[in-house]
């Protein structure tokens, strides 16, 4: 059987239609509430007849470091992408990492499309599109933008019409359900040999797992998850990241205002703070999440001020540079003099002004830190001997359905 080898790993060329999902929030609670709340009849099935463990997500869990993970095999610190965004020490700007440029490894999808394989990849959001799409020939749009696929960028055109639903609100739970039925109808059309779905976290970020609405969510999933093994497709299913509350007592936003502290200790504007959960979307986060990094000025040393933001209240580690680099794998050029985490119920913020939370109206839900690190890994095949104690990372997805799913 042919095999291919990338960044270090090597994989099975498919025999069967192999699809890997990425659920955009999918802390395993939802899962488990669903299913026994009698909502997820496919996964309970696969639950007791696959393969199924709770993995680790990388951190900081966030959705462009993991699902760039998932897709290359490897953490951060071989791909490069540590972050939603990052401050850019060279131009001194702080810049989106959703541009190839900041892609220090191929990925797997680019590499089975050159091993001869079909391969078709979905997202929801578009910001992930060109980072899962670098060099691989074949299917790559987004849910977002389905109106506007042409066969000579997006390798398929007249999405809308394919898939046979009208074009998603960025902000729905349709967003995601869109990619699982472009999916479904790609599988009965152009049946790719390898196909990567990745969801939006819009229901996880307003509905607790167990809610009406998260259920249902669940329902949906699972429903065309069933579709898709009809279809003969051996199927892993895992997430970018957990998603926990990030609020107080009366519901109102936990966060600590990182910056105007550290405005506070050194004086206005020298030290910066940089949120990687910030994207183009934030209207249901707000740009706040359960991870940041600090950027000192010359002259103040990270060990003098690292003690001080560890004593803070709600705040869970702190790492130098170094620290961060070794235990997280990310790439220490690319990240702050210090990485913080807060605790699972508080959210880091920048500074108080700059962040509009008009747009909150759900208390606030969010990620980033090791709260938001468990994630499920599920395969509707067995493996055999599966070794449920060893550390499982959602990476290793594409390990699952090509080395352990025929």
């Amino acid at each position: 059987m042919r095999s291919i080898e990338v960044n270090g790993r090597s994989y099975r060329l498919p025999q069967t239609p192999a699809v890997v999902v990425c659920v955009d929030g999918c802390d395993p609670e939802y899962v488990s509430q669903a299913v026994a709340g009698g909502h997820m009849p496919w996964t309970q099935r696969t639950l007791a007849t696959g393969s199924a463990v709770v993995a680790d997500c990388v951190v900081p869990s966030f959705t462009n470091p993991n699902n760039l993970s998932i897709v290359t095999g490897v953490p951060p610190a071989a791909h490069g992408i540590c972050g939603n965004f990052l401050y850019d020490v060279e131009s001194g700007t702080e810049v989106m990492m959703n541009d190839p440029k900041w892609l220090r490894a191929p990925t797997l999808l680019a590499a089975l499309a050159d091993a001869g394989c079909k391969v078709a990849v979905i997202t929801a959001k578009d910001k992930l599109r060109r980072l899962l799409g670098h060099k691989m020939r074949g299917v790559c749009f987004s849910a977002e933008k389905a109106n506007e696929v042409t066969s000579a960028e997006h390798g398929i055109g007249e999405v809308l019409e394919l898939v046979g639903l009208p074009l998603p609100s960025v902000y729905s739970a349709a967003l995601s359900e869109f990619v699982f039925a472009a999916g479904v109808r790609l599988m009965a059309t152009l049946r790719p040999d390898v196909m990567y779905l990745s969801t939006t976290d819009y229901v996880q970020h307003k509905h607790a797992p167990g809610s009406p609405e998260a259920n249902a969510f669940c329902r949906m999933m699972d429903g065309y998850m069933a579709e898709l093994e009809r279809a003969g497709c051996v199927i892993a299913l895992t997430a970018d990241h957990g998603m926990s509350p990030k609020q107080r007592l009366d519901a109102s936003p936990n966060v600590i205002y990182l910056q105007d502290v550290l405005d506070a200790w050194l004086g206005a504007g020298r030290a910066r703070v940089i949120l990687p959960i910030t994207d183009p979307y934030v209207v249901h986060h707000g740009a706040l999440g359960s991870y940041a990094t600090v950027y000192l000025p010359a002259g103040i040393p990270a060990a003098g001020v690292a003690p001080r933001i560890a004593a803070l209240r709600g705040i869970e580690l702190v790492l130098t540079r170094a620290e961060a680099a070794q235990r997280f794998e990310l790439p220490p050029d690319r990240i702050g003099d210090l990485v913080v985490l807060s605790v699972r119920a508080v959210a880091l913020g920048s500074a108080r002004a700059k962040h509009d939370l008009s747009g909150l109206d759900a208390p606030l839900r969010s990620h980033g830190g090791l709260s938001e690190q468990p994630v499920p890994l599920i395969m509707n095949r067995a493996i055999a001997n599966l070794d449920t104690n060893r550390r499982w990372r959602n990476f290793d997805a594409f390990d699952w359905v090509l080395n352990h799913g025929a």
